[in-house]
């Protein structure tokens, strides 16, 4: 089966939501972080991490997946998606190093 790429960003609840992160938020953000380490172990995730917009810093991941409910699955699961949102997006084509 073909498989299918998705671009994932992790919204913040605050703009400011990296520099003013409760002992509670980094715990959760480590474990959102050790989360996702396991997709990429797997070819899952084939890159993921924050963007430094200076509006707001967000996460981005590119997945490579079955289906589109592997996606959602995969948000459902996150540590992060407790105190952050996600929306997430189709890719048309990927380009990927060989």
């Amino acid at each position: 089966m073909n498989k299918k790429f998705f671009a994932l960003r992790l919204n913040p609840s605050r703009a400011d939501f990296i520099q003013t992160m409760t002992e509670e938020e980094k715990s959760i953000m480590q474990q959102h972080g050790a989360y996702w380490r396991r997709f990429m172990d797997q070819g899952k995730a084939i890159v993921f991490g924050p963007v430094l917009d200076p509006k707001a810093v967000y996460g981005l991941g590119i997945l490579a997946v079955e289906d589109e409910q592997e996606v959602k699955d995969f948000i459902a699961g996150d540590p992060a998606n407790k105190i952050n949102s996600y929306k997430y997006y189709s890719m048309l084509a990927v380009i990927a190093e060989k």
